[in-house]
């Protein structure tokens, strides 16, 4: 079998071209050749003319006996003869020999001879002749001269024919390349450019028909290829968005399932109540049948019943505490993934209020949080029913959030109840240093009241009346100032608002004017920082009408480089080395004990009769940037 032979474009444009190209250069080649021709035998014309005025002159000086230039002349006419004959290397000169050119100069030279021996080299008398014979030998050059004429003649009729063969092949190659050009690049671009056309307006069986084996061939089946791909992708187009939008669908119905167990586990206050709540969503989620929730004790042998969804009563009676390893139900390995129990397979005994309640398949998802076991939950269907990746992904994610939402429980009350635990403590510190201290003193008043009653000292009873009095003036106002501290509530992003309350509540129980001073531009104080700041100003205030007789305090903030309070009055004073530790100014300890919480320093600065001042100076951060940062992290949390 012959192996078919294919001709690319550039082959095809060559094999087309190639002839005319030759044809084009070989009338050219042979309009060069006639027109040397042509030049050669112009000059061979001249220089016969030459001759035939040669002839005249030599005749004209012996005619006149003028010989003096007769051998000059006659030298010249033989020169001319030999270059006639022989033609001239040094230009295009030479005489198109034929027959009858050369019978005309064998001529010429025979009366060349005749002539010379005549008239040149005899000694003529008479000259009668000499007119005609020169007559007859300029006629024999002449006939010689026509006979080049005639050639030359010829020749140019050649030389217009090639000139006009010329100007065809041209036409007829530039017609021929047009044509050729149209059948073999024009015509197949129309075609891909209707087939385009149609392909764009959605015709997607377009094709071109591959009519030649060159580029344009290629192109042609790279385009039916191509349109053929785009007809099956548009067929299955449908499919195709069939299938990404139930994979979408599925994708936004698991979003939508983790965003509602996570709202769920965000807004759950009790164990309860999540565990309740969860099972609703999960059965709801999986379309199962029944759904439990198993909590696993702290050594993993038990697993208690939390909440149940779509389960017989009596199921959930007989399984409210299960053992490790009495039922398929309980796993105690943290590496354990989600596992299919096909009910029906195993026998009765193994599952037995599953197998009564009429459950195929049994689903067992464990709760794990950091690799420790906290539960597990169980899926059970009444059909057969295998789970796919997706789907137990979406399980465990569901059981980690849960998870997650458990132990956020158990921390947030283990952090109510540390709360609950430092209040009640800072309660009876405050109760110890204050009430308790008032207390005491009005039971050794009483006591003193009893012994004036039994003596009936009558100015000893008053007396001991007033100091009654006076201790119990002092625990009520110790009773409304603990009232007012315990109900002090911070502002989360300024602390000047609580001051400016502060100050005003303390104006209004004391009488005493106040000044807040606001200096520099701070970050934010946290929450839990905030409010020993407050209650520490607010028992150096309650110090200040206890015991400073002031008319006048001031309160001093000063944001930058780090957080200092002063409060200063312009009251007594006192001798802080000599009555820090008296009764009077429990306070002083009060404050230096909150004060050590937090990090910071109290300095006390006091002169007797010329007023006291309290310095509260928070801890400086480390490294500004990231200590700041973290600072403000905390206090945007607390939000």
């Amino acid at each position: 079998m012959t192996e078919q032979r294919h001709w690319n474009l550039g082959a095809k444009l060559l094999m087309l071209g190639a002839p005319f190209l030759m044809l084009v250069f070989l009338a050219t080649a042979a309009t060069l050749w006639v027109s040397w021709q042509l030049d050669g035998g112009a000059a061979a014309v001249n220089e016969a003319g030459r001759m035939r005025m040669q002839s005249y002159r030599m005749a004209l000086a012996i005619g006149t006996r003028d010989l003096s230039q007769l051998p000059q002349q006659a030298a010249e006419f033989d020169r001319s003869l030999h270059t006639l004959k022989l033609g001239d290397p040094e230009r295009p000169l030479f005489v198109p020999w034929d027959d009858d050119t050369t019978q005309r100069f064998a001529l010429v030279e025979k009366d060349w001879a005749n002539y010379q021996s005549r008239w040149m080299q005899g000694d003529p008398k008479v000259f009668s002749d000499l007119r005609s014979e020169t007559v007859s030998f300029a006629s024999d050059i002449d006939q010689f001269v026509h006979a080049i004429e005639v050639h030359i003649a010829h020749w140019t009729a050649i030389l217009h024919l090639l000139q006009m063969s010329v100007l065809g092949s041209v036409i007829l190659g530039a017609v021929a390349l047009l044509y050729m050009g149209y059948m073999f690049v024009l015509e197949p671009v129309g075609q891909l450019k209707q087939a385009i056309q149609k392909v764009q307006a959605g015709d997607f069986e377009a094709r071109v028909d591959r009519v030649t084996t060159d580029e344009f061939g290629t192109l042609a089946d790279g385009f039916n290829t191509m349109a053929e791909q785009l007809h099956s992708m548009y067929r299955n187009l449908e499919g195709k968005v069939t299938e990404k939008t139930w994979l979408l669908q599925e994708k936004t119905e698991r979003l939508k399932s983790l965003y509602e167990v996570t709202t769920l586990v965000n807004k759950a206050t009790s164990l309860d109540a999540l565990a309740q709540e969860f099972v609703k969503s999960l059965a709801q989620v999986s379309r199962a049948d029944g759904v439990a929730l198993r909590w696993c004790s702290q050594g993993g042998q038990r697993y208690l019943m939390l909440a149940a969804h779509g389960l017989p009563a009596s199921m959930v009676d007989a399984e409210q505490c299960i053992f490790s390893g009495d039922c398929h139900c309980g796993s105690t390995d943290a590496g354990a993934a989600t596992s299919v129990i096909l009910i029906r397979d195993l026998s009765p005994a193994q599952l037995p209020h599953c197998a009564k309640a009429g459950f195929e398949t049994l689903v067992t998802i464990p709760v794990t949080l950091q690799g420790k076991v906290m539960g597990e939950v169980d899926l059970f269907f009444h059909a057969r029913s295998d789970p796919t990746p997706a789907e137990r992904s979406l399980f465990e994610a569901l059981c980690n959030h849960l998870a997650g939402g458990m132990e956020n429980l158990r921390l947030h009350a283990l952090e109510r109840e540390a709360a609950v635990s430092q209040e009640r403590h800072l309660l009876a510190g405050e109760l110890h240093d204050s009430i308790a201290q008032s207390l005491a003193f009005l039971k050794i008043q009483v006591q003193l009241m009893r012994d004036a009653v039994k003596t009936g000292n009558s100015d000893e009873m008053a007396k001991v009346l007033e100091e009654i009095d006076a201790g119990v003036r002092e625990s009520y106002g110790d009773v409304r100032e603990l009232l007012l501290h315990f109900r002090t509530r911070t502002n989360t992003e300024d602390i000047e608002p609580a001051l400016a309350t502060t100050l005003q509540k303390f104006e209004l129980q004391s009488g005493i004017k106040s000044t807040l001073t606001m200096q520099g531009q701070g970050m934010p104080l946290t929450p839990d920082v905030q409010i020993h700041v407050l209650h520490i100003i607010q028992e150096a205030l309650s110090n200040v009408r206890k015991h400073a007789h002031a008319s006048q305090a001031w309160l001093d903030v000063q944001q930058q480089p780090t957080w200092r309070f002063e409060v200063r009055d312009d009251g007594v004073g006192f001798n802080p080395d000599e009555d820090q530790h008296d009764q009077t100014h429990v306070g002083l300890r009060i404050m230096k004990e909150r004060a050590q919480r937090i990090g910071a320093q109290i300095d006390i600065l006091s002169v007797p009769s010329r007023g006291s001042s309290m310095v509260l100076t928070l801890p400086a951060p480390s490294h500004p940037s990231t200590n700041n940062a973290a600072r403000l992290d905390q206090a945007v949390s607390a939000l």
